[in-house]
């Protein structure tokens, strides 16, 4: 039973050199010109220690988008407290911090052509947890839409914060972001100055 164990922690060092490694040089060069002998040099395996954890490097671009987005997801559902009430957010703060520290790999990802998926798959949780949990007493907005509307304008303003190289802090953004949704929303924003 141990030997199993032993292997298995092997496997996930093996794993976690090689994607630290890909990560490293995703944050210094263009995702085109990255190479498998590159990735098994930096994770000090041989190249065929790569291709037996993953096909190619696409995979592991994609396992590694996977992992950040199910981080970002699991800090979203670590909040979720029930119904939102028109005029209110929950705090975003958790958010931006958790994107300040991978702030190397989204940067590089949001400068690489295959953003878009990352992007895509993001606003789809988003869009589709705010859906479920939006009450809005005006009819006139479709539920749906207005989902749509905040998760995009939330990606949005975070993708522009990691291209603008993080201008301000986690907490201003967070209370910008509050302060904006609840603009929005018809209420007054909340006097966070204390």
């Amino acid at each position: 039973m141990s030997e199993v164990v032993k292997t298995d922690r092997r496997i996930l060092r093996t794993k976690q050199a090689i994607t630290t490694a890909f990560l490293e040089l995703f944050a210094k060069k263009d995702f085109e010109q990255i190479t498998i002998n590159e990735i098994a040099d930096r994770a000090n395996v041989n190249r065929g220690t790569v291709y037996l954890h993953f096909s190619d490097k696409y995979e592991l671009l994609d396992k590694c988008m996977e992992s950040h987005i199910q981080e970002l997801i699991s800090l979203c559902q670590s909040q979720d407290t029930g119904p939102i009430q028109p005029g209110v957010i929950r705090d975003p703060k958790p958010f931006f911090d958790y994107v300040q520290e991978h702030y190397a790999f989204l940067s590089a990802l949001f400068s690489n052509q295959r953003a878009f998926v990352f992007r895509d798959r993001l606003l789809h949780y988003i869009a589709s947890s705010l859906t479920a949990k939006l009450e809005r007493p005006d009819r006139a907005i479709d539920k749906e839409v207005n989902a749509q509307f905040m998760a995009s304008a939330f990606i949005g303003v975070v993708e522009w914060w990691i291209r603008h190289q993080m201008p301000h802090s986690t907490k201003y953004m967070a209370d910008q972001v509050h302060h904006l949704f609840s603009h929005s929303q018809g209420s007054p924003p909340a006097d966070t100055r204390n």
